[in-house]
């Protein structure tokens, strides 16, 4: 038997779940900062398969406009940075002896505002999925009002709550939103 304090508690997790997934796309949208997990897409052949780079190396800032990056073992470097130059992401390696350096290159304003419109869709989708949850979990609270396991008063309690959660979530997107858009056009 569901309780509607228990409906209310899962909801919530869900909704955290959609702003950590959510925070984890904002990662890799690149700004004009040098971010390590830029480069957790890239994949290198070893040994006959396909790895992620950060098993084949270790990946590191340089500085804030400059990734890094150090095989593990000699004769990777030259696949390692044919990978990233390979990668979708538009960047351009250069080795230095055994350290790979992964410069950021400046980005155009075009490009900045690409970037935010990225960032923009991506907190819609958030939103969408917070909302999908506040109505799955409104859609079962009104199923235990039917089922009689719970009352009016108790059916109108958790809506409101589920609202108020809602709510708090989808203002912590937009703030995410916004701070990401502030990173990507700052020069």
């Amino acid at each position: 038997m569901t309780t509607t304090a228990e409906i209310k508690k899962t909801t919530e997790a869900k909704m955290d779940q959609s702003i950590a997934a959510f925070k984890n796309n904002l990662t890799k949208i690149r700004t004009g900062r040098a971010n390590p997990a830029l480069l957790d897409t890239v994949h290198v052949e070893y040994y006959g398969s396909m790895v992620p780079l950060s098993q084949v190396a270790n990946v590191a800032l340089l500085d804030p406009r400059t990734i890094s990056v150090q095989p593990w073992e000699k004769g990777m470097g030259a696949k390692i940075e044919k990978a990233i130059r390979e990668s979708d992401l538009g960047l351009n390696p250069a080795s230095m002896g055994d350290l790979i350096r992964v410069p950021m290159p400046p980005m155009s304003e075009e490009r900045r505002k690409e970037m935010t419109k990225l960032v923009r869709t991506e907190g819609e989708s958030a939103k969408i999925a917070v909302r999908n949850l506040r109505r799955d979990a409104n859609e079962h609270v009104k199923r235990l009002l039917k089922d009689k396991l719970a009352s009016e008063d108790e059916q109108k309690r958790a809506e409101t709550d589920i609202q108020k959660v809602t709510d708090k979530h989808i203002a912590t997107i937009d703030s995410l939103v916004n701070a990401k858009e502030q990173e990507i056009m700052a020069v």
